[in-house]
């Protein structure tokens, strides 16, 4: 059995916390507290793609405009 988080054929979410963090997250699974939904629902390799290319800085938004 798959973990929820690592199963390719369940429906996917992207979600974006304040701090402008990514999170794939399972469609199916209630979004977190200080989380939104920013892309998806769709498939695990869709979801994956978007964070690859909006989440281009690790860094928290807090320690990026603190430089």
């Amino acid at each position: 059995m798959l973990h929820p988080f690592d199963d390719p054929d369940r429906v996917y979410q992207v979600l974006v916390n304040e701090k402008q963090q990514h999170s794939l997250w399972p469609r199916d699974v209630r979004v977190p507290a200080g989380w939104s939904p920013v892309f998806g629902p769709d498939t695990r390799e869709a979801c994956v793609g978007y964070v690859e290319a909006h989440w281009t800085e690790m860094r928290p938004a807090s320690v990026r405009a603190a430089r």
